[in-house]
């Protein structure tokens, strides 16, 4: 039997920057919950940003959020994994030699420099983010759980010499074709959902994983029952032992309503 449900949320169940998912969606996870299935969200995205997607059943369900760096509920942390403050500023600068646009996370804020307008408006209006504008990210005080880089397109090589040099020091994951997200080293879904999935006695082969992404990867090796949306890059269907329809045909929606009783 399913015990577990863990779905990543931006080219999984929305497209990217998305902000409004299928009403259906959160009957169905009622009906689940009702069923004895817990519900998990994994993703890149900040907690607050999952939590005011996931309204109306946000305290029905967990959060892994900053890519597994947050694990909680509603209004509760659970846990928190933090890298060192001198890492982040170490890595904010390469970030800004590299011409990218650098971001903190902290457990609950985002935090931007003021030059970085367009970026503002898409982490606020776009992911809901909770952000704060900043004159200087190296004069933020810790803890810190994240430190990413944005960059409108190409992402990956625009980090591909960042990223070899800190390899050894941050676990470093590309998200879409925007996003570079570093967290401390063994920090990614995979752990997130292990965590989860000891904290309730749930086995890999009692859940489910629903993902697209370079980033979903360690949770597909974490459920017998993984999937890979028809949308999704081609490793990630190479690592999911099954695959359903693409993220904008509701492909989740249609697997998750196979396991309502009726």
């Amino acid at each position: 039997m399913i015990k577990l449900i863990v779905s990543d949320i931006d080219g999984t169940l929305l497209p990217d920057g998305g902000h409004g998912l299928n009403p259906e969606l959160f009957e169905v996870i009622r009906k689940l919950r009702a069923q004895g299935m817990q519900y998990a969200a994994a993703s890149g995205r900040q907690w607050v940003s999952i939590e005011r997607l996931f309204d109306p059943i946000k305290e029905k369900i967990f959060y892994l959020s900053d890519n597994g760096a947050y694990v909680g509920l509603c209004g509760r942390n659970l846990y928190l994994n933090t890298i060192e403050p001198q890492i982040v500023r170490q890595m904010t600068k390469e970030i800004r030699r590299e011409g990218l646009a650098p971001l903190i996370s902290g457990p609950d804020v985002v935090y931007l420099e003021e030059q970085d307008s367009s970026v503002y408006d898409w982490l606020v209006n776009g992911y809901q983010f909770r952000v704060e504008v900043v004159e200087d990210l190296l004069a933020v005080k810790e803890p810190f759980i994240k430190v990413s880089a944005y960059r409108p397109k190409d992402i990956d090589p625009a980090t591909k010499t960042i990223r070899e040099r800190y390899k050894d020091q941050l676990k470093i994951t590309i998200s879409g074709d925007m996003w570079m997200d570093c967290m401390a080293r063994g920090v990614n879904k995979g752990e997130a959902v292990k965590l989860l999935q000891e904290s309730l006695g749930i086995s890999p082969m009692e859940t489910m994983v629903f993902g697209d992404q370079m980033n979903d990867i360690e949770m597909m090796n974490q459920a017998y029952y993984s999937f890979a949306v028809g949308n999704a890059r081609p490793e990630v269907k190479a690592a999911a032992r099954f695959q359903t329809d693409v993220n904008v045909r509701d492909g989740v929606l249609k697997i998750l309503k196979l396991l309502v009783e009726e």
